[in-house]
């Protein structure tokens, strides 16, 4: 006959049941094809990643394809917008010399801004027409001969000797400067007024009044 506690089943309390079983699991057999950290890192990432893809396929009209649709909208307004921003700025993000290897004589610039005027070559043009002039100013002694010196610094010191074109120096020193440094293109108007600018300096009278008492300060 049996015994009134065979019927009774066997329990294993809770507590000693969990940690046998973390025992066990925690047996390197059972972790031989676990990934990595850095696997498990990506694939939390990559989680996320879909996660907010998904949320945002669900808030935006038309799904993935919507999605698809902004995003192509966008790229295509940050390549306008950087061809444009591109295109439009004149203002030089650097100022360098103005003569970039030994200058010849101003003669010597005329005729080369004038062959480079004639295939429409106006960049060339008006950076030989621009040095043709400074360099007749020295050949004047209206100006200090600097090689290194920029087209503002010409301008400047141009301006003092002859104050009735002093704007207009500065005008040229800054279409110099654009089209050299500022990416912007050179045009036939440009150099036209860089020629009647270097054709009227040739045949203006000095301020010498103006120049002592600039050196002089």
């Amino acid at each position: 006959m049996a015994r009134p506690d065979d019927d009774i089943p066997v329990r294993t309390p809770r507590l000693p049941a969990r940690e046998a079983a973390e025992r066990e699991l925690s047996d390197p057999r059972y972790h031989q094809h676990d990934p990595n950290p850095i696997q498990r890192a990506l694939d939390w990432l990559w989680q996320r990643v879909n996660e907010l893809f998904n949320a945002a396929a669900d808030a935006t009209p038309g799904g993935w394809i919507g999605i698809l649709v902004i995003a192509a909208f966008v790229l295509l307004l940050l390549v306008a917008l950087r061809l444009r921003l591109g295109a439009v700025r004149r203002t030089p993000t650097t100022s360098g010399a103005l003569f970039s290897d030994a200058p010849r004589t101003a003669a010597a610039h005329r005729a080369a801004a004038d062959r480079h005027a004639a295939e429409g070559l106006w960049n060339q043009a008006i950076q030989d027409r621009m040095r043709a002039l400074v360099l007749a100013l020295e050949e004047r002694t209206l100006l200090t001969p600097g090689p290194g010196r920029t087209a503002d610094e010409a301008a400047t010191e141009a301006g003092w000797a002859l104050p009735a074109y002093a704007d207009r120096l500065r005008t040229a020193a800054r279409t110099f400067d654009d089209v050299t440094y500022g990416g912007r293109p050179g045009t036939e108007p440009a150099y036209a007024l860089l020629t009647s600018l270097d054709t009227d300096l040739q045949h203006a009278k000095p301020d010498l009044a103006g120049t002592t008492t600039r050196s002089r300060g």
